[in-house]
């Protein structure tokens, strides 16, 4: 060690011993103390981890509370009937019931599959809900076809029956199987009749008409038994099809002929009265099950009860609506022979494939059989 200039060797060693001495025992406090606060530590993390695991068991034992579906809803009917008023109705309360976790975007006017290609989107487990006439049904369980036939009952009260019986009840059950989940099938939204620029009273004034259809082949084989050539088209072609001369008219509801934009095309409505017009709203087997049954529960009693509505709606409204295109739009109505019309459509249930032996007869017995 230097100090001034000179050598301290011994008295230097010494010093050097003892700062070693003090620098070690300084060293071995500083340890000591360092390992008691990290001892500490885990002693004041472990609370609030804990607090982290105690809140994953919550969310575990309530799932429903992070899910959201976003589901789409399809048909083909324009903005101001009642069935896209209907369906937008539902949509908004079941957003506001469940919170925002089951949100249900409605497409009106075929803007996504519709008919036969959107009950295949449900049939294939897509997060899709189809709205769509009964007979569609009829591709996977033929019955439909008969519940959905030609003047098969003169009432909304008389098809509302039908749904209650055992017999459509099993129907129910065999769509299930086949993947088709049905939240309501009486979206009734009036009887279907011809709208043409020409007086229909019988058959025979059908001749050579072409008639614009859905694609349904009930709705097909019930114009042409008629006396009519059915003609498929896309609503959207409708209107310009008859224009052009492409078809001689169309066939549909009063609520229809009054909001969709034929009452623009043909002055005439022939109260043929051949289908009754009803939707049912259709969900994916395998995605209504994935759902939270607390929700599940909120969308089956949303579809019901817009289903009430909507025919409260219809029955109650019809009337006016019918006097409001007399005066407004200048259309006639008149009444046809519906005896000679039903005798021409009756085979039609004679040659459906693959239903069951004897199911109309016994739809017009329960009918017949009805409280008053």
């Amino acid at each position: 060690m230097r100090l001034g200039g000179k050598t301290l060797k011994i008295k230097g060693g010494k010093i050097m011993r003892k700062m070693k001495k003090v620098l070690s025992l300084a060293l071995a406090t500083a340890l000591c103390v360092s390992m008691a606060g990290c001892s500490s530590k885990p002693a004041e993390t472990q609370a609030p981890k804990a607090e982290g695991q105690a809140e994953g068991s919550q969310e575990a034992a309530a799932p429903a509370d992070d899910y959201h579906l976003v589901l789409k809803l399809s048909h083909v009917f324009a903005p101001e009937e009642q069935l896209t008023k209907t369906m937008d109705s539902i949509a908004a309360n079941i957003l506001e019931r469940t919170n925002g976790a089951i949100e249900i975007q409605t497409y009106p006017q075929g803007q996504l599959a519709t008919y036969k290609d959107g009950v295949e989107q449900v049939v294939r487990g897509a997060d899709f809900i189809s709205v769509e006439d009964p007979s569609y049904l009829g591709d996977y369980v033929p019955d439909f076809n008969i519940l959905a036939g030609p003047m098969l009952v003169n009432s909304y009260d008389e098809y509302e029956y039908l749904l209650e019986t055992p017999e459509v009840q099993d129907m129910f059950k065999r769509a299930e199987e086949k993947g088709i989940k049905i939240l309501s099938l009486d979206y009734i939204f009036g009887f279907r009749s011809l709208m043409t620029n020409k007086v229909i009273t019988k058959p025979e004034d059908l001749k050579g008409m072409k008639i614009r259809t859905p694609g349904s082949q009930l709705y097909v084989d019930t114009l042409n038994h008629m006396g009519a050539t059915a003609t498929p088209l896309a609503f959207s072609e409708t209107i310009s099809a008859v224009q052009q001369g492409v078809v001689d008219g169309l066939e549909g509801t009063i609520d229809a002929y009054a909001t969709n934009g034929s009452a623009e095309v043909a002055k005439n409505m022939a109260m043929t009265k051949h289908l009754l017009g009803v939707c049912g709203a259709y969900i994916s087997v395998d995605v209504w099950n994935k759902i939270p049954e607390e929700y599940r529960t909120i969308m089956q009693e949303e579809f019901t009860k817009g289903a009430e509505t909507m025919v409260k709606n219809i029955s109650e409204g019809e009337e006016a609506t019918k006097q409001k295109l007399e005066t407004e739009m200048g259309i006639s109505f008149n009444d046809v022979d519906n005896a000679a019309f039903a005798e021409l459509v009756a085979p039609i249930y004679d040659n459906m494939k693959d239903v069951t032996p004897g199911l109309y007869d016994k739809f017009k017995e329960a009918i017949a059989n009805m409280p008053k």
